[in-house]
């Protein structure tokens, strides 16, 4: 009965406004409470430092700050005109277009929210003007927004390596097969769309100047090379990576203010020290917010461990006989479902010590189960009734979240198809990791 009404002030908490964070922390403590292991609380501050003390987590607001100096420095607006010329007059152009773009920002930002609300401000309106409806431009926006945490670099495939002690060079690797096939089964309905309601498309859509879009693009695709490429072959570590995308950002940054300089009237260093500020405030509060969901999550995360709960599903999962793939589909059902409800983050500081272990002890390969949850959690965030990103494409675009909920629908199917090829194909996960000598 104590857990029934603990459970209900949860969700009366999170129906109410409450920052998760704070409902998370406070269910936590009262969850010891309520297991009988409120002795324990004592030692809770050391506990929960010791586990978001890891090295690789410094490279994570790194990341977010080399997402944020490269929207604000006109980066967006470059990747998108290189994707442009590349399919641009196909039918259904500017959905390929928007598909195309968020593979390269993918290999800029990492993060799904923050390529969403750079490509809907962008796209959307274009997409409008040229005879796209507003529901479908804002339904192919947030879908494509899915292969920004699984083309590398990839701040959720950090905190899954940092958590589960997995190599993030082989996660990074293993991301790139994954997501290329996201792209390809996006660019495919996007295309049977096209013919459907007769999207705009054709040779006479005028294209932006070839040679300057490629010229202007090619700066902004070195960062993924030098983070993919350094972290891969042991150059580097994800956190020197993600510093040198920094530094990368900002010179590509001023690059682009020096190009524009004569079409604007802020002189390209006071514009550039204007980029770095907003983009430092910006980073400062995403990543305030990001650590005290993982300060909340370790609390939990103590108690699953001090009631040896992941050794007690391990011998539940053995005792029913499900092992192997059919574990690896149950798991993967439970975070597609927990996506639909919970931040990523959350979900995967909770879920995965909590469930992976047995996958792993069945068989699985850690990096392929990564991959997994990553793409599963991150389709989450696209998925009704609480998705994060369609949140933010809505307000974004002023489209009613209930008609991009279910505009969204046939992608969300597309992308949960090619989750479900991974899960049977393994080695489709993990070709260019094993090439790379990453895994066995």
């Amino acid at each position: 009965m104590a857990w029934l009404v603990l459970i209900i002030l949860i969700l009366a908490s999170l129906a109410g406004g409450a920052a998760i964070a704070y409902v998370t922390g406070a269910a936590a403590v009262l969850s010891f409470v309520l297991a009988d292991s409120g002795r324990y609380l004592a030692i809770l501050p050391q506990r929960i430092l010791s586990q978001v003390d890891v090295f690789t987590f410094l490279s994570m607001p790194l990341f977010i700050l080399t997402g944020e100096l490269m929207n604000r420095g006109g980066v967006t607006r470059a990747l998108i005109d290189l994707a442009m010329v590349l399919v641009g007059r196909m039918k259904g152009g500017l959905g390929h277009v928007n598909i195309a773009a968020s593979v390269f920002m993918a290999g800029v930002s990492g993060s799904a929210v923050a390529d969403a609300a750079a490509l809907t401000a962008t796209l959307v309106p274009e997409m409008k003007q040229r005879g796209y409806s507003a529901t479908y431009a804002a339904a192919l926006t947030a879908a494509s927004s899915v292969i920004g945490p699984i083309i590398p670099p990839s701040i959720v495939m950090i905190f899954y390596g940092a958590y589960m002690n997995v190599s993030v060079a082989a996660l990074f690797a293993g991301g790139i097969v994954p997501g290329l096939l996201v792209a390809i089964a996006l660019f495919a309905l996007n295309a049977v769309m096209a013919h459907r309601h007769d999207h705009p498309g054709g040779r006479a859509l005028a294209l932006p100047p070839v040679r300057r879009t490629v010229l202007r693009a090619l700066p902004a695709l070195f960062i993924p090379v030098i983070v993919v490429a350094g972290i891969v072959f042991g150059v580097v570590t994800p956190t020197e990576a993600a510093a040198l995308a920094v530094a990368a950002a900002i010179l590509i940054a001023f690059f682009y203010r020096k190009l524009d300089s004569g079409r604007d009237a802020t002189p390209p260093l006071a514009g550039l020290f204007r980029d770095v500020r907003d983009g430092l405030e910006r980073t400062v509060i995403l990543t305030g917010s990001i650590f005290m969901i993982l300060f909340a999550a370790a609390i939990f995360g103590y108690l699953i461990a001090i009631k040896d709960v992941p050794q007690a599903i391990t011998d539940l999962v053995a005792a029913l006989g499900i092992e192997g793939l059919g574990y690896l589909l149950l798991i993967n059902l439970v975070f597609f479902v927990a996506g639909m409800f919970m931040d990523v983050v959350m979900a995967l500081v909770l879920l995965v010590p909590l469930m992976v272990p047995a996958a792993l002890a069945s068989g699985a390969d850690p990096v392929h189960v990564g991959v997994l949850a990553s793409l599963n959690l991150t389709i989450g965030l696209v998925t009704p009734p609480f998705g994060g990103v369609l949140m933010i494409v809505s307000a974004t675009s002023g489209v009613n979240y209930l008609r991009l909920a279910v505009a969204i629908l046939p992608f969300i199917a597309v992308e949960a198809a090619v989750l479900v090829v991974l899960i049977l194909f393994p080695g489709l996960t993990l070709a260019i990791p094993a090439a790379l000598g990453l895994v066995p």
